[in-house]
Order: structure tokens, then sequence, then C-alpha cells
């Protein structure tokens, strides 16, 4: 790109060869015309249908600016990568497709792109008196969502007491357990650009040649979209920005996956609809366009469906690496503090799902997201890292404030952790307190010499802002106003957090192979 002798450059995705080509046309509105025989092949003997719809991966789709073509393919060849000319850009606003010197395709752009066909498929939201299938674990596998009475009366018993087994536990289940088992087996230094390794809220790798950097993030809640998905959706693109904005980067563009049921029963073209106009929502809060994504349907087993699973992948801009922000607590003595409040959102919460047992009611469990609270928490996170205020900084989702914490300790410089003491104050029962997954929240770590200005930025932005204590020692104390409810050796956390993943598969591998 930098040579000048590109016009336009688009990735191939679904349909491969045919989409890239005629999008590209389509915005260009020009036509274009293709000769399969110079495309290069894997397979011997592949027909024209199969080569216009094949979705091999690693390849994209260049317009060089004529007279330019051989520059380009030199500049490829110096990566040891292939380019070759497969056709031209003519004036008809036709696709003609020529394979073996035949005509195979000869069809006005238009058809394909302004006109394609659009279906209207019945839409219902479910039942209010419907169970939605939702995955749990342990001994609560294969329990449902309802809203019948005996629901409010399973609700988790939140009452002061000591959390440790409970703290434990969660750092063990397999959403909040470090996925270092599986990145491992990956290169994931990349040239050696990668700023910010894997286990952090986002990755980060630098763009050489400038202090720049590139922050990317995947976000996912199944939960949260099976009962509310509008909702759902909302809570997934704001985590994905905040997990960007809490490595010092600005959220600029979005991506995703979208996993459903079959969209011809009603209630999964509903949720498909609802997740596409909470994300728009969202986004359009953050001023992240969705730059590109993938719907995969019919995700079935014998009739049974997945939950409804927008996974959300964010990037942003981090504009000088040397100012990147972690997760880990760095310094004895820094201050904690806490971006956001805490609200009674605990029932569709992991801690809900893998300790106290599954307690939903519809229509009360998803979190409300108030996007004009989360983009002010957002600010004064980025401003403070942009100012080089910040230790650390850590968002708050799955597991809650206890979770966060514990991770903030482990995952620091040290490499034998680091500790600290916390006090949470409020009405709010210990359990709520420690394992609420209210969004908007983000856990902060600085000097005494930057608190007045973190101060002076929250208090600016209108942003909820709370000191919860200090780091220091080997230990994770918290408090409430009336007990300590955890108290745990931080190296025993982490040793949860870092092994429970590999032992589970590993307990898996061995029953499979007995049976």
């Amino acid at each position: 790109m930098r040579s000048g002798a590109v016009a336009g450059i688009q990735d191939m995705g679904a349909a491969g060869l045919t989409s890239s080509s005629c999008e590209m046309a389509a915005r260009a509105n020009t036509g274009i015309e293709l000769d399969l025989s110079l495309v290069p092949q894997r397979e011997q003997g592949m027909t024209a249908y199969e080569m216009l719809l094949s979705e091999s991966q690693e390849r994209m789709l260049i317009v060089a600016h004529s007279g330019r073509e051989r520059e380009v393919v030199e500049i490829f060849s110096k990566w040891d990568l292939d380019a070759v000319v497969i056709g031209r850009v003519r004036d008809t606003g036709r696709m003609q497709v020529i394979h073996n010197g035949e005509t195979v395709a000869d069809i006005p752009v238009s058809l394909l792109t302004d006109e394609a066909p659009k279906y209207q498929r019945p839409m219902a939201a479910p039942s209010p008196k419907s169970k939605v299938q939702r995955p749990t674990s342990g001994s609560n596998m294969g329990a449902e969502l309802g809203s019948s009475d005996s629901d409010k009366d399973q609700r988790p018993k939140a009452q002061d007491q000591n959390h440790n087994n409970d703290l434990l536990k969660l750092l063990s289940t397999p959403n909040i357990a470090s996925k270092h088992w599986v990145y491992r087996q990956y290169d994931h230094m990349v040239r050696t650009n990668t700023a910010v390794l894997p286990g952090a809220d986002a990755a980060v790798v630098r763009i050489k040649e400038t202090r720049r950097g590139l922050a990317m993030t995947l976000d996912g809640n199944g939960r949260y979209c099976a009962l509310k998905p509008r909702e759902g959706a909302k809570l997934i693109v704001a985590e994905a920005a905040r997990n960007v904005v809490c490595v010092g980067a600005r959220p600029l563009a979005v991506t995703n996956c979208l996993n459903f049921a079959s969209p011809e029963k009603p209630e999964v073209m509903w949720s498909f609809s609802e997740v596409i106009d909470g994300m728009a929502e969202a986004c359009k809060v953050f001023n992240t366009p969705v730059v590109s994504g993938n719907v995969s349907f019919y995700n079935e087993t014998d009739g049974k469906g997945i939950l409804p699973t927008p996974v959300i992948g964010m990037i942003g801009l981090v504009e000088d690496v040397r100012r990147v922000v972690q997760q880990g607590f760095k310094q004895e003595g820094d201050h904690i503090a806490l971006l956001g409040t805490t609200a009674d959102d605990l029932s569709i919460s992991e801690y809900a799902n893998s300790v106290a047992g599954p307690s939903i009611q519809e229509g009360e469990a998803v979190p409300r997201l108030d996007l004009d609270l989360e983009f002010k928490v957002q600010q004064v996170c980025l401003e403070a890292a942009e100012a080089g205020l910040l230790q650390s900084a850590h968002d708050c989702s799955d597991g809650g404030i206890a979770v966060a914490l514990a991770e903030s300790c482990f995952s620091s410089l040290n490499r034998s952790g680091i500790g600290a003491d916390v006090e949470m104050t409020g009405s709010l029962p210990s359990a709520t307190l420690l394992f609420s997954e209210s969004p908007s929240r983000i856990i902060i770590s600085f000097a005494e010499s930057a608190r007045e200005a973190i101060e002076d930025i929250a208090r600016l932005k209108g942003c909820p802002f709370a000191i919860l204590g200090k780091v220091g020692g080997a230990r994770l104390r918290i408090k409430t106003v009336t007990a300590t409810v955890i108290d745990s050796d931080v190296e025993q956390l982490e040793n949860a957090w870092r092994t429970s993943l590999s032992k589970k598969l590993q307990a898996e591998a061995m029953a499979a192979g007995r049976e």
C-alpha cells in the first residue's frame, strides 16, 4: 500500500472470490472480468463453480493501478507470497467470468449486490412461560431458564460470610480460569511485535516504525443473550470496548461472528434481529463501525439449538505503546479504586451459575446497561492511561469485583504475585458486592502522586469514583462494613486460576479413554 500501486483491496470471506469481486465492482460502479484459469489452485480439476465459491483462507483480492501489476507481484515475492494477475476492471457494469476459454458467467453486478433477494422470515418473541436451554457447569448441566414462581425463591442467598472457597471455585471455572493451556500452543509473539501478551483484557501488537499499537479483544456472553438478546448484545459490545480501553487504546471498529440455531424458527429469527439492533445501538455510542462479520445459522443437534451467541471482536488504537496499561498491580502502597458503581446483578452471574446454582427470573436477570455511564467510565480510564497516571486497569466482568481484584494480584510483573487490602461499603449483601456483574466498572491502581489528577478527571467527566484500598502483602483481603469476607493467599488463588483448565481437560481425556 505504501508503494501507491494499490487502488483497492478486499479480503475473501463468505463465498470467496465471488463476493470480493462483485462487491468491489459494485462500490466502484464498474464491471469486472476474471479468468479462473489464472487462479492458483491447491487441487487439480476444480470446476469454475468450486473456484468461485471456495472459502480458502489467507487470500485477498487486490486491484492494482494499470501498469503497476509487476511491482505488486515483486513486493509479494519478496515476502515469499504469491500474487497473480487474474482479471481486469471493465466499464461494462457486469461480472464476466472465463474458465478455460469459455464464458461461464456474465451477469450485471447490480443483481449480485443491490438487487439481491431479501427474506422476511417470521419473527416472534418467546412466550414468557417458555423455557430457554441454558448451559451450566457441574451437576447443573442442562438446567433451563424460566420465569416460574419457584425461581424467585432460588435466588442466591447472599449473607455476610467467608467467601474464600467461593472465590477459589470461580477462579477454577472454565469461563474465568486462565486459557494459557490453549494459547501457549501457538505463536503469540507475532514476529516479536506483541506488546501485551495473551491473558490481559486485550492483546496489543506494535505497529513497527511507529510508537503506535493495535489492541484486540474478543467477547461474548450466551447467557445474557438467551434472556434478553438486545440487551445482551449491547453488553457484549460495551465489554469489548471496555477491554480495549483498559490497555490504553481508543476503540476503533468491530467485527463479529453471530452464532444461532435455525432461523426458520420464529423465536430464533427474533433473537437474531434483536441482537443486530442491540449491537448497532452500542456501536453508535462508541463510534465503532462494524467493518466485517460472519453469521452462522442452523447450529443444532437433535433439534436442540445453541444459545444466541454473538461474539464481538473489537480493535483499538494505542497512540504510544510506552503508555500501555496492564491489569496487574505493580507497587506496594499504590491506591486501588473503582470507576463505576455496583448494583444487584447477581442472578445470571457466573457466581449464580457455578456456586449458588441456577436462579433466574425472566425479565430481571440481565444487568441493565447505561450507555452514557459506560462511555464516561471508559473516557476516564482512557484519559488517565494516556496521561501516564495509571499503574493498572482491569475490567470487572465475569465473577465481579472479587475476581477482577484476584486477577490483578497474580497478573502482576512480580512473579510471586502481590496482594491487596480492600474495603467495600454499601448496603448490598457481601456476595453481591463481591460477585455481582454490573457493567461499566473498571478497577484501577495508581500512585499517591496521581490521585488528585485522576479524581479531577473523574469529577469533570461525571464518573463515579471510589477508593477501595491499597496494594500490598501476599494476601487478598476484602472487608465489608461488618466482616472480612475474603482473606486468601495470592499464590493459592493464582494456582487455582492457572491450573484448573488443564486439569479438567486431562481428567476428561482420561475418562474418555476409559470409556
